[in-house]
């Protein structure tokens, strides 16, 4: 018993529990929670930018072949595209089994903070969004922790020091010894996630209340249920395909898992994920690659999330969508779930645009959901965590890039590999 407190694990479930019971009794809470959950998130986002670049770089430096480079990249944004289309279809599919918003009359919509996201999907443009892509000034790529920018530049960066060839090996070695640097302050930083998780659920839950989830219960657990049948049955398809366990593969990242469950951000299990799928098995520079990436395009949860809410709310309207729309529906999310990424608030934002895009449902129904969109962020930033992962074995295994003895170690199996 004494060695289960000293999980990590462990202590973020005693965590989230006490922080949920925090919230419900003492309301007051929440501001000291929300300052706890933040601190801890910014102390992981400060270690994104440079563990990013550094693994993308030494992946490609290791690599040496750019365009290995570019059929993993082009290899994993078609597997992200097939995935969160295929996430989007199941959505729409159990939202119209289950009607979660039929026979449902909301009063008081919160109208200001709609007119917010609908501005703010109103201005964004595509060409603004691929502009953005490419940094103009790196170091305020690093600054504001910019994913996508610090991507490109670090595949940038690790093409020039492949054409350097035997020069660049002593900046090589330097690269490695900043890697393992900075992965020891993420060690460090995360012995502190009992408190980040314990400070979320204790804001969410103290802010908005348990007694805000009644009336959209239902919705809620459709959402879930989605979810959950989605990594049940396709994540767990694709890794029987794939010849890996998903059970297994969850198991070795709970401790990922509870961390995103208590701060409902998956950055903060971003580097993390990174180091224990390189345990798993998978090659750095995969890795290296793939994860970064699908947080910005392979959004699993989110997908999932947006395609019920336009049913959602599609029913509390009254509004019979046919099959052609439905399908346009699932056209807008492919694009509009792409184009946001990385943005603040971007659920509501590509809410928004496909609610002005197909035009038949009232844009101000996004404020049924603002007052409950936090106690469903866990469900979406978990699946998009599982979902990125699996994506990063599937492309390591389709390389020939996973060591199966690193893995059978990190399950605990000698011998023969089990599949589930």
């Amino acid at each position: 018993m004494s060695k289960l407190y000293r999980h990590l694990y462990f202590q973020v479930v005693v965590a989230i529990i006490l922080g949920i019971l925090a919230g419900a009794l003492f309301p007051s809470i929440a501001a000291t929670g929300k300052l706890m959950s933040e601190v801890f998130i910014n102390l992981i986002k400060m270690l994104i930018a440079p563990i990013i670049f550094l693994t993308i770089v030494l992946g490609i430096a290791r690599m040496g072949d750019m365009k290995k480079v570019g059929r993993v990249g082009g290899k994993a944004i078609l597997y992200f595209e097939i995935i969160t289309t295929l996430a989007i279809a199941i959505g729409l599919l159990v939202a119209n089994e289950l009607k979660p918003g039929v026979g449902r009359a909301f009063e008081n919509i919160n109208t200001a903070a709609v007119a917010k996201y609908q501005q703010q999907a109103e201005e964004f443009k595509w060409s603004e969004f691929l502009m953005h892509i490419v940094p103009s000034n790196v170091v305020d790529s690093f600054a504001k922790g910019d994913i996508l920018q610090v991507l490109i530049f670090a595949v940038l960066f690790g093409y020039g020091l492949t054409r350097m060839n035997s020069a660049g090996a002593s900046l090589l070695l330097t690269f490695e010894k900043l890697s393992e640097v900075f992965f020891n302050i993420l060690k460090f930083i995360m012995r502190l996630a009992p408190l980040g998780a314990f400070g979320g659920m204790a804001y969410t839950v103290g802010s908005f209340g348990l007694a805000s989830l009644y009336p959209m219960l239902k919705l809620m657990g459709c959402v879930y249920l989605t979810m959950l049948l989605f990594i049940g049955i396709v994540l767990a398809g694709i890794a029987r395909i794939y010849r890996f366990s998903l059970w297994h593969y969850l198991k070795f990242i709970r401790n990922e898992i509870l961390i995103v469950l208590g701060t409902s951000s998956s950055e903060s299990a971003l580097p993390g994920l990174m180091a224990r799928l390189e345990q798993f098995g998978c090659a750095r520079q995969i890795v290296g690659l793939v994860v970064p990436a699908g947080y910005s395009f392979n959004l699993d949860g989110t997908s999932i999330y947006l395609s019920m809410a336009v049913i959602f709310l599609a029913q509390v309207y009254g509004v019979n969508l046919d099959i052609w729309q439905e399908l346009t529906i699932i056209g807008i999310l492919m694009i509009t779930s792409k184009g946001a990424a990385g943005i603040t608030g971007s659920g509501f934002i590509v809410l928004a645009s496909t609610l002005t895009a197909i035009k038949v449902i009232p844009i101000e129904g996004l404020g049924i959901l603002i007052g409950v969109d936090r106690f469903m962020s866990e469900a979406r930033a978990i699946t998009n965590l599982i979902g990125n992962g699996v994506a990063t074995i599937v492309m390591a295994k389709s390389e020939n890039a996973f060591d199966e003895e690193k893995y059978r170690a990190a399950i605990g199996i000698a011998g023969v590999q089990k599949t589930i």
